[in-house]
């Protein structure tokens, strides 16, 4: 006998065009926290004191930014590969747009008796190279999470979401900071290689942590939406091209 609260086993195929209740909500949380990491920390280095270690440095984006790739997670298992990416495609763009309007508003040419210029272009303006590795470490980044999330759903039978939770992160994740890092800061002025090697691979480390203290919150969600929406998308069957837009 059918259990009334468990919500449906459905391939991913058989929902194309479908809607959900919940589905633009998360789409716009994974948007916004996006655009939100990338503007507040992303360049700045910090510090945190380890006992036995002493000041180890991290990147500050790190505090918000690995929640993006939680809310990824959460497309991923709840909506499929199909949304998700449709997700990613939208983040990507409005990244690139973000970019492109401090661009020009850091440019205009400021009235005379407004003299916040010089503070307001160091905080909003936007350096090419760390945008382009934003941009490109994001979208690597989170297709390869979304990919090994979905594989790993139809290897475990939709069992221990932790497992790819977690292990898709560490994949995503790495390749992440893999780009990001050495793009955006390796030769920059006040960043010595070292320094870089080291955030990046502090970053991956903390992002992955993240990912396992989050895992509570992870399983709430997961379980509201898909008791909420009443399905269990599977994979299967699904082409897991990134060049697509089509659900």
């Amino acid at each position: 006998m059918n259990d009334p609260q468990r919500p449906s086993h459905v391939a991913a195929r058989s929902l194309a065009g479908g809607h959900f209740r919940y589905f633009d909500f998360v789409m716009a949380a994974f948007v916004a926290i996006l655009l939100l990491s990338n503007v507040i920390g992303a360049g700045k280095v910090a510090q945190v004191w380890l006992p036995g270690v002493g000041y180890w440095p991290f990147g500050a984006g790190i505090l918000f930014f690995p929640i993006s790739y939680v809310i990824g997670d959460v497309l991923t298992e709840v909506y499929g590969y199909a949304r998700a990416r449709r997700v990613i495609w939208a983040g990507t763009a409005a990244v690139l747009f973000m970019a492109f309007m401090s661009w020009v508003v850091v440019e205009l040419p400021p009235a005379p008796d407004w003299k916040n210029q010089a503070a307001y272009a160091v905080i909003f303006g936007q350096v090419p190279r760390i945008v382009l590795a934003s941009v490109c470490a994001f979208w690597a980044g989170e297709f390869v999470n979304s990919y090994v999330l979905a594989r790993m759903k139809l290897w475990t039978g939709g069992r221990m979401l932790w497992t790819r939770t977690v292990g898709s992160t560490v994949a995503g994740q790495a390749i992440d900071s893999l780009i990001f890092y050495p793009l955006a800061f390796w030769g920059a002025e006040g960043w010595t290689n070292a320094l870089v090697v080291k955030v990046l691979f502090t970053q991956w480390a903390l992002k992955v942590g993240w990912e396992v203290l989050l895992t509570p919150l992870t399983y709430l969600v997961v379980g509201f939406l898909k008791r909420a929406e009443g399905v269990d998308v599977f994979d299967e069957g699904t082409d897991f091209t990134p060049f697509a837009t089509r659900v």
